[in-house]
């Protein structure tokens, strides 16, 4: 049985990047109990580390006498701050190949088909979209036997059922997939990455209370507690509240600091930021201070000299960003809210396209996807260094986005801000079509 060395835990090198040309990194082996048979059979644990996914814990029994397998992955991360959505068009058998990691927290959810699968019934997994449908065919599959001899009607209905699941896998009419998940662990992948990809809507999304308890992030009794008073802001602006938190790295204990902060020319934001003392991670998050703005706001700057890049930005977590030139764009939940320069905002988004995707790295990765990404990167490079003449557009459905104009009070002759009325579909995005606002005066 091979173990991991105490050098290893010391050293911070317990989660490894996944790669498959790394042969010095052997799993640890556990005899276990074989729930097919019930004879011995071997449990492999490896702990690697994916990029978006985090550190990650993967597992596969094997068992000898009777053949049987399973494989699982479990998360070793951190819970992401807020839930997230994938919402997939599948139109072709090619997006049945797309890698989809979710977490056991994820609901998985096929609307033409009426058909769900709830959080914490199956493990966490490592998979493409057609084998999260060859898993739930083999799921219900699994008691066909003595529902036939039982419950025969029952029975006959779940075979109806599976034919409908595995024609699915023939792509002849285009169905929905949908990923839900609280803890944010999940991810689906993009092909086009880095452009946009048309079939696949990503969303993010605060957890309710009963999720944060699933999730044992919350205690039952903590629903019954008061919220703090809110109406003590001019407090909250002559200092610095300090909460304690985890470090999103290294998962050490840490503080966030978070402060209400006037913009000049703009609003007031709240800008939260943490600072890890055990392994020098910092990260820093923006939200607005104020409500929905009546109109949408959609800023474009031309680049035209490397000064721009000094430029302040902030991009609330409902802001897309568009290079036209590249025919790029990033969507209105990733990355978060951020207060930083426009140098700051190119090099984060090369560093989720690039530096951590997921699938461009190990047994993932497919020399044409490599090739084109690194392009990419370094196109992004070209930008920052003023070599590459583009146009960047900040388009922010809720108003809350802004971009430094060097030139305040005065117009600035390479920006320009345009101010417009939201789609329904923005509004739903926004929650605000479900929103009551009628009947709240208080009585005498």
């Amino acid at each position: 049985m091979s173990v991991i060395s105490e050098d290893n835990v010391r050293g911070g090198s317990v989660f490894k990047d996944i790669s498959a040309d790394d042969e010095d990194w052997q799993p640890t082996e556990i005899e276990s109990l074989c729930m097919n048979c019930y004879q011995n059979g071997t449990t492999r644990l490896l702990l690697t580390r994916i990029p978006f996914f985090k550190e990650i814990i993967v597992s596969s029994f094997s068992c000898g006498n009777c053949g049987w397998s399973n494989t699982e992955i479990q998360s070793a991360g951190r819970i992401q701050e807020q839930g997230v959505c994938y919402t997939l068009k599948v139109k072709t058998k090619q997006d049945l190949n797309r890698e989809v990691v979710k977490a056991d927290s994820a609901t998985t959810r096929i609307p033409e088909l009426d058909f769900e699968i709830p959080p914490f019934t199956q493990k966490g997994s490592l998979s493409t979209i057609e084998g999260l449908l060859d898993r739930a065919v083999a799921g219900l599959e699994q008691d066909q036997a003595v529902r036939r001899a039982t419950h025969p009607e029952v029975a006959e209905k779940i075979d109806e059922f599976i034919q409908k699941l595995r024609k699915l896998k023939e792509v002849e009419n285009e169905f929905t997939l949908v990923i839900e998940d609280p803890s944010g662990n999940s991810f689906v992948e993009n092909p086009l990455a880095p452009q946009k990809d048309e079939a696949l809507t990503v969303s993010s999304f605060k957890r309710t209370a009963q999720q944060d308890m699933q999730l044992g992030i919350r205690a039952d009794d903590d629903l019954d507690e008061e919220e703090p008073p809110s109406n003590d802001l001019e407090a909250m602006r002559n200092e610095v509240l300090v909460f304690n938190t985890n470090c999103p790295e290294c998962n050490a204990p840490a503080s966030t600091n978070m402060k209400l902060v006037q913009i000049p020319h703009f609003k007031e934001v709240i800008i939260m930021a943490t600072n890890c003392d055990s392994c020098g991670h910092r990260t820093n998050e923006v939200k607005s201070g104020g409500a929905t703005e009546e109109l949408g706001t959609k800023i474009t700057l031309h680049i035209t000299d490397p000064s721009d890049m000094t430029r302040d930005v902030l991009k609330s977590e409902t802001c897309s960003v568009l290079i036209p030139e590249l025919e790029f764009e990033l969507g209105m939940a990733a990355l978060g809210g951020k207060f930083t320069t426009l140098e700051g905002l190119l090099k984060d988004i090369k560093d989720l396209i690039v530096s951590k995707n997921p699938f461009i790295c190990g047994d993932s990765s497919t020399t044409d996807r490599v090739q084109k990404l690194n392009e990419f990167g370094e196109k992004l490079e070209k930008i920052i260094t003023g070599e590459l003449d583009v146009h960047i557009i900040l388009d922010d459905p809720a108003g809350n986005s802004y971009l430094q104009n060097v030139y305040a009070p005065e117009p600035d002759p390479e920006m320009t801000v345009e101010k417009y009325t939201r789609s329904v579909e923005q509004n739903d995005e926004l929650g605000l079509n479900d929103m009551k606002t009628e009947g709240y005066q208080e009585e005498d």
